[in-house]
């Protein structure tokens, strides 16, 4: 009994630490799906100012590895970390942001996505 409880144990351990989650880029990477790793904000900005807000953030604190125009997203690597960025634009002047953290191992980092999101915001005054 103490063995099967074991494993059931161990089994469940290794199904919520493992398995796979979604970047903002629409990829999937491994990592731990249930993490909190992202800040969605609203902005009464246009999506342009916003998309070059957070290209100029993210310069700033890290190495930038991919940028789409046409999907509006970018990648960065930040103090070791995978961010990721999606800029939306909901009407002509409001837009909203989501900004995705994930930490070598694939656990959220929702303290650092919430700094660039800060960041982000300053830069737009």
């Amino acid at each position: 009994m103490k063995k099967f409880a074991g494993i059931a144990l161990a089994a469940l351990a290794l199904a919520t630490t493992t398995g796979c989650y979604r970047t903002q880029e629409g990829r999937v990477s491994a990592g731990v799906p249930f993490a909190k790793d992202t800040i969605e904000s609203r902005y009464e900005r246009p999506a342009s100012q916003l998309f070059e807000a957070a290209k100029a953030a993210l310069a700033y604190n890290g190495t930038p590895t991919s940028e789409d125009v046409v999907r509006k997203t970018l990648a960065a690597k930040v103090n070791n970390r995978s961010v990721f960025i999606k800029v939306e634009e909901l009407e002509p002047n409001i837009s909203r942001i989501f900004v995705q953290a994930r930490k070598s191992g694939g656990r959220g980092d929702i303290i650092l996505a919430s700094e660039l999101d800060k960041q982000i915001a300053l830069r737009l005054r």
